[in-house]
């Protein structure tokens, strides 16, 4: 190589999304060996194998990360942990691409986060989860008026099975309320 491609190679600098920096310490000693991909019984169903993913995290390509439904359907079983040669931290780095997407109020995953985000709030209030309270938030913040009715025969069989119960909505008696401030004490909120 002469001196004037070098002094080219040493000009070029490649920035990478900030919020992916994280994720990508996490992985970069990745081998790209595929025992993650080959450990996942969700593989089948990503568009992306999670090896690839990795590789694009390691890329800093955000914009393709996101667009992929591989990262939403890691279902945390730490297969991929637990097999992988170098002993990385790979379901906390996909937990880690699903708080990004839930931080960042992407529209592809809004209404999972809206779900937890209720589920939250009812277990907050009670200490356990208040169905119908729950339901009632999570529609609420969906903000679409034909949601309730698709999930309507499946509530009515639960109601007449009793594992469902209609109960007066109240503010609560914030059993957790202790446990909720230090977390969010903790995260910097």
């Amino acid at each position: 190589m002469n001196q004037t491609a070098m002094a080219e190679n040493k000009a070029i600098t490649i920035s990478f999304p900030e919020e992916l920096s994280e994720v990508q310490e996490m992985v970069r000693a990745c081998i790209q060996c595929g025992t993650c991909s080959g450990s996942c019984p969700n593989e089948f169903a990503m568009d992306f194998t999670p090896r690839r993913l990795w590789r694009m995290v390691l890329m800093g390509q955000k914009d393709d990360i996101f667009k992929s439904k591989t990262f939403s359907l890691c279902s945390s079983c730490y297969y991929c942990t637990l097999r992988c040669p170098r002993g990385l931290p790979l379901t906390e780095a996909m937990a880690a691409l699903k708080q990004i997407a839930a931080k960042d109020g992407l529209s592809k995953y809004k209404q999972s986060s809206l779900f937890y985000k209720s589920f939250l709030e009812s277990v907050r209030r009670h200490g356990k989860v208040r169905e119908m309270e729950f339901m009632t938030m999570y529609f609420t913040a969906m903000k679409s008026p034909f949601l309730p009715f698709r999930f309507a025969a499946l509530g009515m069989r639960l109601m007449g099975k009793g594992k469902v119960h209609i109960q007066i909505p109240s503010k609560g008696e914030g059993k957790l309320k202790a446990i909720f401030r230090k977390v969010e004490e903790m995260e910097g909120r």
